[in-house]
Parts: structure tokens; sequence; C-alpha cells
């Protein structure tokens, strides 16, 4: 990245495929959602990073960690692909703050066939709610409260059992959220968070306000939004209608959080075959 921090890129599926991009939500790692990408193994080419402090990245100065600078490594890991791996189109499927960050891009999108977002931190424009305000700052008082050290992994797996947040996961996401969101300690026997509470509190925090920036009426690509269920209690941020907005095809997946990915993962995979069918019948 322009500042030195380095992210890893890795390739996974089918070179001769569509390609897809995958990135993950705050405080998590692509990784984690392997329950739905590697569904789509067979018929993508699919290209997985991580967010700078997150997963396979090295932690770095927190004073870089902030949605700007989120949105300068966006662009520059999408020429990065094109350059590296060789152009072709592709198309962008991210959740919560990487599609957030993907939306604030100056491209507008135009580094996209297409793009699937999951869940993403929308409000619209001018109409900032308290619930959205309340539920941010939730979030980041949430995130500064979070354990940093466990004996191992286990431990760490075992106590997510308890996590209303995280009842609706499908099997293996407790061992699999605590093989790739935590990290061996190189000073100690311990383990510790990939991507530390303060920064993970600090994009909770702000993302509100960025939310907000978003101009859903002016994207250079095709966009659909898959939201949470919004009649069950929000695990994150609210739901927000957004179906009067003809840039962005909106819809909701029945019966799943804002953690869907990991909920509804066959749905998800499901609904990414289909937006890339409608990209390539268009």
């Amino acid at each position: 990245m322009g500042d030195g921090t380095n992210i890893v890129l890795r390739r996974h599926g089918n070179p001769g495929e569509p390609r897809l991009v995958v990135c993950h939500g705050n405080g998590l790692a692509s990784d984690l959602y392997y329950p739905f990408w590697s569904l789509l193994t067979g018929e993508c080419d699919l290209i997985v990073y991580d967010l700078r402090n997150h997963g396979w990245n090295e932690v770095t100065a927190i004073g870089n960690h902030n949605i700007p600078s989120l949105v300068k490594d966006h662009d520059l890991i999408m020429e990065t692909i094109d350059s590296y791996f060789g152009y072709k189109p592709k198309v962008g499927a991210f959740h919560s703050v990487s599609a957030l960050i993907s939306l604030l891009s100056p491209t507008k999108g135009s580094a996209f066939a297409g793009r699937i977002l999951f869940d993403a931190p929308l409000c619209r424009p001018g109409q900032t709610t308290e619930e959205m305000e309340a539920a941010t700052a939730r979030n980041a008082a949430a995130a500064r409260k979070r354990r940093e050290s466990f004996a191992n992994w286990e431990d760490f797996s075992h106590r997510l059992r308890s996590v209303p947040a995280l009842s609706r996961v499908v099997p293996g996401v407790f061992d699999l959220m605590a093989k790739t969101t935590l990290r061996k300690d190189p000073g100690s026997d311990h383990y510790e968070l990939r991507c530390p509470r303060e920064y993970e509190a600090r994009l909770a925090e702000y993302g509100e306000i960025y939310s907000g920036m978003v101009d859903l009426g002016d994207l250079a690509s095709p966009t659909k939004v898959l939201g949470a269920d919004p009649s069950i209690p929000f695990s994150y941020l609210p739901s927000l209608g957004l179906t009067d907005i003809v840039t962005v095809d909106f819809d909701f997946l029945p019966d799943s959080t804002h953690l869907l990915q990991l909920e509804k993962p066959e749905a998800c995979a499901a609904a990414v075959r289909d937006f890339l069918n409608t990209i390539h019948d268009g």
C-alpha cells in the first residue's frame, strides 16, 4: 500500500471462470467466510484478501487504520489484481465494512463488472437515524470490551458459543472464527486478536458517518445489495430499505442476521451465481 503496509492476496478456484473478489467485515477475516466462498471455487476465479490489520496481514500503525486509508487500499488492490493476475472483468463480493469501502471509492465501482454487497452498513444521505447512531456507539463500545488474549484458540471457540449474535451460524464456524481471527502472540504462549480491539472500534465508530456519504444514485457498475432479514433483531446495524433507488438491486435474505454468509452460505452462494448470470446475460 502507499504507506508500506502489505496486503496478502490469495487465489483459489478455477482461473478459467469469472473472477470474484471477496473481502470481509470489521474485526473478521476472509478465511472465516470459507463456508460461503468455498461453494464457488469450481465456478469462479476467486481472489481473497483481508483488510489492513486483519487476517493474514500484519498489524501496523493505528493512525492509518481508518476509512479513507481503506478506500485507498481498495483501489490499489483492484489495480494490483489486474496487473498481477491478468486483466479480466471482475465482480466484487463484499460484506459489511468492505462493502461500504467499495461504495466510497471515487471510482464509483468502475473497476468492476458488478458488485454484490452483503448487508452493507448504509444509511440514506442526510438521514442519519438515532437508531443507526445508537447501534454504532454500541458496536464500538462492545469492540473495546473484547478480551484480547486467550490461552488457546479452543478457549476462544468455546466462549463464542455463548454469544447471541452467533446463535444462527452453521456448524464449524466457532472453531473457524477462532483459527482465522486469532494469532499466536510471539512474546508468550497465548493467542491474541489479529485485529486489535481498538482498531475494530475505530472502524465501528466512524462507519456510520461515512455511510451517509455513499451516493447510491451514482454507481458505475451493476450493484446488488443483499441485506439481513429486517424482522430479526439486528446484531450489528439496522437494515434499511433501499427499494426506491433504481440503480441498486436490493433484497433481504429471510431468517438471516448481519452474519448472513456464515448463517446461510448456500443461499448467499446462490445469490452470487444469480448475479453473475444476470451480468453475463446483460
